[in-house]
C-alpha cells in the first residue's frame, strides 16, 4: 500500500459511521477563535496598536473633528491639503493651508508634491491598529494616500471591528481595498528601518467618538 492509498482509507474508516442522509452542511463548522480575543474596549485597543505601529492617535468628540484635523495638519507643517471627492464638509478643516480637490483628478507631479491628505475610512481594525480603505466616497482613489507625505485619517468609533474576519465581513471583496498600518515603512538588508518608502511618512488617525 502506497501513502495515497493508506490516506484514503483513513479518510474511509473515518467516514465509516456517518450515516449516508448527513451532509457537510449539516454540521456548523466551528472556527475554534475566541468571540472576545479583542477584549471588551474595542476602541481602546485600536489606538494603542495603531501608535505602535507609529501612528499618532487622537481621539475627540465628532463636533471638534475639524479642528482635530487642523492641529494634525499644523503639528506636520502642512501648506498644501489634497481633499478627495464625498469628505463630509465638517471634517474639511479651515486654515492657512490650500485646499487641492481631485475633481478633476490632479496629476501625480500636483499629488507628489501637496503635503498631506485628508480621508475618512471604510472600516478600522482593533486587533491589528489598521485602517481600511475601499476608495469610496471621501477616501479618494489610491494614489491620494501614496504620493502626499501625510495621511490624516478619520475614523469613527462604530467602524471600529474588532477582529480582521469581522472587518473582512464589512468590506465589499469586489472594491479596491487598501489596509494602512502606521506610515509607510521597510527594512533594507541591514533590517534598518526606513520610512515613506512606498507611501506617506506620517500617519495621523482621528478617532471620532461616540456622542
Amino acid at each position: 500500500m502506497n501513502g495515497r492509498e493508506t490516506v484514503l482509507s483513513a479518510v474511509r474508516g473515518a467516514l465509516s459511521a456517518v450515516p449516508c442522509s448527513e451532509h457537510p452542511d449539516d454540521v456548523p463548522v466551528s472556527s475554534g477563535r475566541r468571540a472576545d480575543h479583542a477584549g471588551p474596549d474595542v476602541v481602546g485597543l485600536f489606538a494603542e496598536r495603531a501608535a505602535e505601529y507609529r501612528a499618532t492617535v487622537v481621539r475627540v468628540p465628532a463636533s471638534g473633528a475639524a479642528a482635530a484635523i487642523a492641529r494634525a495638519l499644523a503639528r506636520t507643517g502642512a501648506r498644501s491639503v489634497v481633499v478627495p471627492p464625498g469628505l463630509p464638509e465638517d471634517l474639511v478643516p479651515e486654515g492657512q493651508w490650500s485646499l487641492l480637490a481631485d475633481v478633476p483628478p490632479l496629476s501625480v507631479g500636483q499629488l507628489d508634491e501637496a503635503d498631506a491628505v485628508v480621508t475618512t475610512v471604510a472600516v478600522a481594525i482593533a486587533v491589528t491598529g489598521t485602517v481600511t480603505l475601499d476608495h469610496g466616497p471621501g477616501q479618494g482613489r489610491r494614489a491620494l494616500t501614496l504620493l502626499p507625505d501625510r495621511h490624516i485619517c478619520v475614523v469613527r468609533e462604530d467602524q471600529i471591528a474588532p477582529d480582521v474576519p469581522e472587518a473582512l465581513s464589512l468590506l465589499d471583496p469586489y472594491r479596491p481595498l487598501t489596509l494602512i498600518s502606521g506610515p509607510s515603512a521597510t527594512s533594507d538588508i541591514e533590517l534598518d528601518r526606513i520610512v515613506g518608502v512606498h507611501g506617506p511618512r506620517t500617519l495621523h488617525i482621528v478617532v471620532l467618538e461616540d456622542a
